[in-house]
C-alpha cells in the first residue's frame, strides 16, 4: 500500500494537472490568436521587404535606363558637334533659311566676284587689286552672307522658342498629345520656329520616331537651347516621365538664359561701340581724304608701292579688328 505522504503528493499532482488543463483551455484562444498575429506580421513584413526590394530594383533599372539614354544622347551630340564644325554646304544653307542648291550658291559666288571686281576696276584700281577683290567676292562674301543670315535666324529662333515650349506645356496639361501641340506650333508660331517644327512633323510622317526627328533640329539650329529641347523630348519618349514638368522647367531655363544674354549684351555695348569706331576710323579718314584730295589718296590704288602699302595696312587692320572682336565676344 501507498504511504500517506505518497497519496498526498499524488492528489496534489492531479490537482495541479487539472488546474493547468483548465487554464490552458481557458487561454487557448488568446494564445492561438497571438500566434496567428505573429505569423501574419511575419508574412506582411516579408511581403513589404519583397515589395521594397522590387521597387528598389525597378528604380535602379529606371535610373540605369535614364543614364543609358543620357549617355547615348551625349554620344550623338558629340558626333553632331564634330560634324557641325565642318558642316556641309547644304546644312549651312538650311541654317541660313535659304532654299538654294549648291549650283545656286556657286552662281551667286561668281556673280559677287564679278561685281566686286567690276567695282574695283571702274574705280581705277590696278588689275592686282581688282583680282584680289574679285577673289574676296567669290570666296569670302558669300560665306559671310550665309553666316550673317544664319545668326540672324538663330536669334529669331531663340526669341520665339520659349513661347513654343509654353504652348506645348499648356497643351500637354490639358490632355493633348505632343504631336498635336507640335502641329499647332508648326501652323501658328512665328518664323523660324514654325518652319523648323514643320520639318520635324514632316520627318516624323516619313516614319522617323519623334525623338530622332527632334534630335535633327540641332543640325539646322546649332544652339544650346535647341539641344536642351531635343534632349528633354528624347528622354521623355524613351524613358517616360512628366513631360509638362520637364518642359516647364526648360521654359524657365530658356527665359533665364535670354535675360542673361540681354544683360551681357547691355554690359558689352560700350566695348562694342569703341571697337566699331576704332575699326571704321581708317576707312572714314580715307573717304574724307578722297573727297578733299582725290589725287593724293588715289596713289594707293594706281601705283605698285601704294598697292603694297594698302595691302599691308589692310592685313594689319584685319588682325586688329579680329583681336577686338575676340575681346568683346562673350560666350554664353
Amino acid at each position: 500500500m501507498l504511504s500517506d505522504s505518497m497519496i498526498v503528493f499524488a492528489i496534489a499532482g492531479l490537482i495541479a494537472l487539472s488546474v493547468g488543463s483548465l487554464v490552458y483551455f481557458a487561454l487557448f484562444s488568446a494564445i492561438s490568436n497571438d500566434a496567428s498575429r505573429d505569423k501574419r506580421l511575419k508574412q506582411i513584413n516579408s511581403r513589404d521587404q519583397g515589395a521594397a526590394r522590387q521597387a528598389a530594383a525597378k528604380g535602379g533599372k529606371k535610373k540605369k535606363s535614364v543614364q543609358d539614354t543620357l549617355k547615348e544622347l551625349e554620344d550623338q551630340q558629340k558626333a553632331r558637334r564634330s560634324v557641325g564644325k565642318s558642316a556641309p554646304l547644304s546644312i549651312r544653307l538650311q541654317q541660313a533659311g535659304l532654299s538654294w542648291s549648291k549650283r545656286d550658291f556657286i552662281l551667286f559666288s561668281i556673280a559677287m566676284g564679278a561685281v566686286f571686281g567690276a567695282i574695283a576696276y571702274f574705280m581705277g584700281a590696278t588689275p592686282i587689286v581688282s583680282g584680289g577683290l574679285a577673289c574676296v567676292g567669290v570666296l569670302g562674301f558669300p560665306r559671310w552672307f550665309i553666316g550673317f543670315l544664319a545668326k540672324r535666324r538663330q536669334k529669331a529662333f531663340l526669341t520665339e522658342l520659349p513661347n513654343a515650349v509654353d504652348v506645348i506645356v499648356r497643351g500637354v496639361k490639358t490632355g493633348l498629345p505632343i504631336n498635336d501641340c507640335m502641329h499647332m506650333i508648326a501652323a501658328e508660331a512665328q518664323e523660324p520656329v514654325r518652319s523648323e517644327f514643320a520639318r520635324i512633323m514632316e520627318t516624323q510622317q516619313l516614319g522617323v520616331p519623334l525623338h530622332e526627328a527632334v534630335m535633327r533640329l540641332f543640325e539646322r539650329m546649332p544652339l544650346a537651347e535647341a539641344n536642351f529641347f531635343a534632349i528633354v523630348i528624347s528622354i521623355q519618349q524613351q524613358s517616360g516621365g512628366s513631360l509638362s514638368e520637364a518642359l516647364g522647367n526648360l521654359s524657365k531655363v530658356l527665359r533665364e538664359r535670354k535675360k542673361m544674354r540681354g544683360k551681357i549684351v547691355a554690359m558689352s555695348q560700350e566695348a562694342t561701340a569703341s571697337a566699331a569706331i576704332i575699326g571704321s576710323l581708317p576707312l572714314i579718314v580715307m573717304g574724307l581724304v578722297y573727297l578733299t584730295s582725290p589725287g593724293y589718296i588715289m596713289l594707293l590704288f594706281t601705283t605698285d608701292g601704294g598697292n603694297m602699302i594698302l595691302g599691308v595696312s589692310g592685313f594689319w587692320m584685319f588682325l586688329g579688328v579680329m583681336v577686338m572682336r575676340k575681346m568683346i565676344n562673350f560666350d554664353f
